[in-house]
């Protein structure tokens, strides 16, 4: 472990020093606008308990939603009416140093009532904070005089108005102006060392059942190199040494049967571009921070997927500063951000505005121009793909995959990407042998992140359109070659581990092949060309399983019960646009037969949970790890930001064994207690397996129906369990703790901690218990945590297969994509509409990031502030086949098949797809992305 300070650490910390830590959702009178039941909880919920729309729908269309962006300081109580407003100059250079700014064409009339520069934050020690990896954030906020900017578009001044019209009238002056910022004599760029690089290698055993021969997961490492300049510098090779030597022993031998291989095999080496873009939210970056005179309290509104680590490196920040904060009241809202508000930087440049705003609320937002020049990237990848593939068989004997990534001038999450991407390139087949590395590069390119495919979306593509050029060097079926080569439930993946469940790859194979598009698409073509001269018509086919979570996912999720039946959820789980305010009450009424009177959202401060983590779940070595677990208040993560495809599986898992905690501990005793009260248990067996909700009621064996408030009124007057709160934790596995609970005896729970509170007539000495925000926390008296070596098993799938239909205009380029057909397995669907819209919206971006969307990397990106929608070519309905796209989802082996997360898997296998039926067209393949009409009439030459 390191020297750092934890998150949860900086917590206990600052209350040490007497800083007081509030965070929430938006509070009242602003909440009146976003609260959860602003059109009424009776009117979303239809027949049988399910929803007629989100639970958000009416003050959707009715334009009652609000997101973060809406909020001035008049809008939140007990604030100040006025509103002071900042905007950030950024330096649109990277091989010079600041020399300072000259903004005389402000004059007197609009020159800041606060300016602040770099110098001044080191003097005040505000540094960007490292709770999450040292540099993940950069070195420094605002570039210093003398000092060259480590990326293009950093900031170097931050200017506050106490009133809008100056600031509106000093901003569009800066933006168009030449000279503001001074630069000394061009030098040479500054950017940091490369982040990392990254390497998994594989051999299989005799067969796929035997134990491997090497393999990360079994027998040794994900091996990590060094860089020497911008060469990558691995461990030596040694098959006697350590786990890092023998992988590279693994790695040699791979490379030298490649090097063997004779004519009996196919040997495919091919190079790949996927480009950098951006992920175009909606909603811009934006924060509105006061730091109150008098009471020293920081309070701040973010739009963040992540407000836990917003909340937690806030304070660590804080902490160095010369700034005497004793409170810090962080609010969130309703936000969107395809990944790209979780570990961004901008809300600690929001906390910068608030600290220096002179006792007013400070309001930082990006406009669009800044959002391009500021927001989180998706890493541009170069891949170079060797496949070997038996010609007799067609069976793949060997994968090798070197990827570089470019992450810009900071680090955040890129080495994870990076591994994610080399992880998945796998895709859906099974490798005998595999050897995937990554190098993830520095550079003075915009900061690259957390953006919807993380790193998977670029890998897979080029593993898709790789084995559909196989599939024609071969003379073979696109769709029988992965058929042939499926990766099947009880094989292992390239790190040596068996996946969670059944895998379905196979079928969705088959159900595509079935598809009229895919059987008719021969004829098709050659109807459609001789209709069409100047057309060319293809279909393609690409199918991709990704996993989802983040290999330490944590959630809490609180459900209690009041006297008359009112049930209310406590979740830390916040909406980014996926409908999971609604799909995680829906599940709580699948278990209990309603859905929560009142919820709760984005919840960060948990005084019923009070556990600590030291916050380094992929780092703490397992003897360590051993020993911390022994503190039955420790875990290895307390709350996971909104992120990896999470809410269905992992989030929703804390709500579904909420619920079913809160019927095994409450409601069933309470019904029991009914039932038997009045004789029509007495001839029968009642087994708590039989439960189940009708109608909203509780039954079991015949027994009369019971409503929630009947069970909770009973609840409360024997004193019995009338709430529960879990925190749970999953590395590819979840957690597992016994616990001791009152009344109830030993109880084993896929939890790592519980909490409950007792009924209005419990006993004084169960009352004298509930210390924890009303609550009783349970000790653990065992607990199973699943081990560090799981970190890179990666074992949690989601399979995705589409069929593109398209035309292709051989006179311009332009490329019309007619219909497409989508296949998707994710479990038991919670709301059917919900992953609905998750698909259309995936296969959106998928199609921009095929044929539309791209950012150059350098001087001329989006660094340089120039960059708005009149420049970025986002999909629209003409080009995504709004009116003609279909799609299927398996059904669940049965009703008691978990959810998956899907968000991410829905967008990747159309970008393949599309570029696949690109060559089925014109006859020719392309192998970087987009693929744009220039490309496609130089391709016809």
């Amino acid at each position: 472990m390191n020297g750092r300070f934890s998150r949860r650490q900086f917590i206990a910390a600052a209350a040490g020093a007497g800083i007081s830590v509030k965070i929430g959702f938006l509070g009242r009178p602003a909440a009146a606008l976003i609260a959860n039941r602003s059109d009424g909880l009776p009117n979303w919920i239809g027949p049988a308990g399910r929803p007629r729309f989100r639970i958000d729908a009416v003050a959707k269309v009715t334009g009652d939603k609000t997101f973060t962006r809406d909020f001035r300081a008049r809008d939140v109580a007990g604030w100040p009416q006025e509103q002071s407003h900042a905007f950030l100059i950024r330096g649109t250079r990277a091989n010079a140093p600041f020399d300072g700014l000259d903004l005389s064409l402000l004059g007197e009339d609009l020159k800041p009532d606060r300016l602040v520069l770099g110098e001044d934050l080191v003097r005040d020690g505000l540094v960007p904070p490292e709770t999450a990896a040292p540099g993940f954030y950069g070195d420094m906020f605002l570039v210093t005089k003398g000092c060259t900017p480590r990326l293009l578009g950093q900031p170097v001044a931050l200017l506050i108005y106490k009133d809008f019209a100056r600031f509106d009238a000093a901003k569009r002056l800066v933006r168009v102006a030449e000279g503001v910022v001074r630069w000394g004599a061009v030098g040479g760029y500054c950017t940091p060392p490369h982040y990392g690089a990254g390497r998994v290698v594989r051999i299989v055993g005799a067969t796929s059942d035997d134990a491997d021969i090497f393999a990360p997961l079994e027998k040794g490492t994900t091996i990590y190199g060094g860089f020497d300049a911008d060469q990558v510098v691995w461990p030596k090779p040694d098959q006697s040494g350590d786990a890092e030597a023998r992988a590279m022993w693994a790695a040699g031998e791979i490379e030298r049967e490649i090097a063997a291989t004779g004519a009996d095999a196919l040997i495919l080496k091919r190079s790949y571009f996927s480009q950098s873009i951006d992920a175009s939210a909606m909603e811009a970056d934006n924060g509105n921070i006061w730091f109150e005179p008098g009471s020293s309290t920081l309070h701040a509104i973010f739009a963040t997927q992540s407000p836990y680590e917003v909340a937690t490196s806030t304070l660590e920040m804080l902490s160095k500063s010369r700034f005497a904060v004793k409170a810090l009241d962080l609010s969130i809202g309703h936000t969107v951000g395809y990944g790209t508000k979780s570990h961004s930087i901008f809300p600690y440049y929001a906390v910068l505005a608030g600290l220096y705003g002179d006792g007013q609320p400070v309001r930082l937002a990006n406009d669009r121009f800044e959002q391009f020049q500021m927001g989180l990237k998706r890493h541009a990848f170069w891949m170079e793909n060797t496949l070997v593939v038996d010609r007799s068989t067609h069976a793949f004997r060997i994968m090798k995959g070197s990827y570089r990534t470019d992450a810009g001038g900071r680090r955040n999450v890129s080495p994870d990407v990076g591994n994610v991407g080399a992880n998945a390139a796998r895709s859906i087949y099974y490798l005998p042998k595999s050897d995937f590395s990554v190098e993830v590069r520095a550079s003075r390119a915009v900061d690259a992140g957390s953006t919807r495919g993380y790193g998977a979306l670029q890998t897979m593509a080029a593993t898709e359109m790789m084995v559909d050029e196989a599939a024609e060097l071969l003379g073979i079926d696109p769709i029988e070659l992965r058929l042939k080569n499926a990766f099947k439930t009880g094989m292992k993946n390239s790190q040596g581990a068996g996946p969670g469940g059944v895998l379905r790859t196979e079928e969705i194979l088959e159900r595509a092949r079935a598809h009229p598009l895919w059987k008719g698409r021969a004829a098709k073509k050659t109807a459609f060309d001789t209709a069409n001269p100047g057309k060319r018509y293809g279909v393609g086919f690409a199918q991709v399983q990704k996993d989802y979570g983040t290999r330490a996912d944590a959630a809490v999720t609180t459900l209690s019960l009041d006297p008359s039946g009112q049930l209310t959820m406590r979740q830390n789980g916040n909406d980014i646009g996926t409908g999971l305010t609604t799909s995680q009450a829906v599940m709580v009424a699948d278990i209990i037969g309603r859905v929560p009177d009142d919820c709760a959202f984005g919840v960060v401060d948990w005084p019923e949970m009070p556990l600590v983590s030291t916050e380094e779940p992929y780092t703490t070595p397992q003897d360590e790890e051993d020993a911390l677990a022994q503190n039955p208040r420790w875990t290895p993560s307390f709350i996971s930001p909104m992120s990896a495809s999470s809410s269905a599986c992992f989030i929703g898992h804390a709500t579904r064994t909420a619920a079913r905690a809160l019927l095994r501990l409450s409601l069933w005793p309470a019904a029991i207690a009914l039932w038997s009260g009045g004789g029509q248990a007495r001839p029968l067996a009642i087994d708590i397996a039989d439960a189940r909700v009708l109608d909203g009621k509780l039954t079991a064996d015949g027994m009369e129906p019971l409503g929630l408030d009947q069970l909770a009124a009973v609840a409360h007057k024997l004193g019995l369990v009338s709430g529960v709160s879990v925190h749970v934790f999953n590395r590819w596995q979840w957690a597992e703790a016994m616990f001791d609970v009152p009344n109830v005896g030993a109880v084993r729970l896929p939890v790592d901690a519980l909490s409950v509170c007792y009924g209005r007539s419990a006993p004084a000495e169960l009352k004298a218990l509930m210390t924890s925000g009303g609550f009783h926390f349970l000790d653990r008296r065992q607990v199973f945590y699943p081990p560090q070596c799981q970190n890179g098993a990666g074992t949690c799938y989601t399979g995705m297969a589409t069929i593109a239909e398209v035309a292709v205009d051989t006179a311009t380029g332009d490329v019309k994509l007619l219909s497409h057909h989508s296949i998707l397995e994710c479990g038991t669907q919670i709301v059917p509409e919900l992953v609905s819209g998750q698909i259309q919206g995936g296969l959106a971006m998928g199609v921009g990031h095929a044929l539309l969307e791209e950012l150059p990397l350098y001087e001329d990106g989006p660094g340089d502030g120039t960059w708005n929608w009149n420049r970025y070519r986002l999909p629209q309905a003409t080009d995504v086949a709004v009116w003609t796209q279909t799609s299927e989802v398996l059904p669940p082996l049965s009703e008691t098949d978990p959810p998956k997360g899907m968000a991410e898997v829905v967008m990747i296998a159309i970008v393949p797809a599309v570029a696949n039926a690109l060559n089925h067209a014109i006859g020719k393949r392309f192998y970087q992305t987009p693929i744009t009409p220039e490309k496609i009439l130089e391709a016809l030459l």
